[in-house]
């Protein structure tokens, strides 16, 4: 999994449509400070830092800056990719190397190749196409992070779609159909943490991302994430991301306007 920081809007250098295979059926690059997406329209195999992966049609990588690529092709290859800078602002996000878009890859297109067709590459438009693609990677599930209980998978899925609600362990133990006890030690050792330390990170993300790429207001940030009573919330926020639920809007404002 990679450590992706997406608090901020990135710094993009280069959005564009790359075409392989023709002359050459291998490709080894390296980037030396610059990120890469890659939106795949074709299936080869990739290897990033020594590891193959296969990718497909509708797959989406990413690739960490000053680590080689090799792309092994089986054909004229075409795909969509953009070149940023993460600014490390906030709590990372961890995607995986290689993952199938799936249903989101119409939409992933869809953003990159408006950004592709904005002008020039450091525009906010550009910026903000590629930020919110990079948002929409981070949201996906991958198959390798599912939990392997069905209680557990069960309570994050509940999780997800309910964090504006009032959110109890016995409540889920409950609802997954085990014991207060037997969910919180599967839980653990599925996650490595405690469901109410899961339930809190997933508020505080979903919340940051709220406040950075929505004009919600505050007080309705909280609401939707579950934490209503706004000193509770500013609490919350000040532990988990470091700062007021305004100084996070404000800062990334500043950095969308430096951009």
């Amino acid at each position: 999994m990679l450590s992706l920081h997406l608090a901020s809007p990135p710094e993009v250098v280069n959005v564009g449509a790359g075409i392989h295979g023709v002359r050459s059926l291998r490709d080894v690059f390296r980037l030396p400070d610059l990120w890469q997406l890659h939106l795949y329209s074709y299936s080869a195999d990739l290897t990033v830092a020594g590891t193959t992966y296969s990718v497909a049609p509708g797959y989406v990588s990413l690739t960490p800056a000053g680590v080689q690529v090799e792309f092994d092709y089986r054909g004229r290859s075409e795909h969509l990719y953009a070149h940023f800078r993460p600014r490390v602002v906030g709590e990372p996000s961890y995607v995986p190397v290689v993952q199938d878009a799936g249903a989101a890859a119409p939409v992933l297109s869809g953003l990159l190749r408006s950004a592709l067709e904005a002008s020039p590459s450091g525009s906010a438009q550009v910026t903000a196409e590629v930020w919110t693609a990079l948002w929409r990677i981070a949201s996906l599930r991958s198959p390798e992070a599912t939990p392997q209980h069905s209680a557990v998978a069960a309570v994050i899925a509940y999780v997800e779609a309910n964090l504006a609600q009032p959110l109890t362990v016995p409540a889920l133990a409950r609802m997954a159909g085990v014991s207060h006890n037997h969910l919180t030690r599967l839980f653990h050792a599925e996650t490595g943490q405690t469901v109410i330390a899961y339930i809190r990170r997933r508020r505080l993300n979903r919340a940051r991302h709220l406040l950075v790429a929505s004009t919600l207001s505050i007080p309705a940030v909280a609401a939707s994430v579950g934490i209503p009573d706004l000193q509770a919330f500013n609490k919350s926020c000040r532990r988990e991301l470091g700062a007021s639920p305004r100084a996070v809007r404000n800062a990334v404002a500043a950095g969308t306007a430096a951009g």
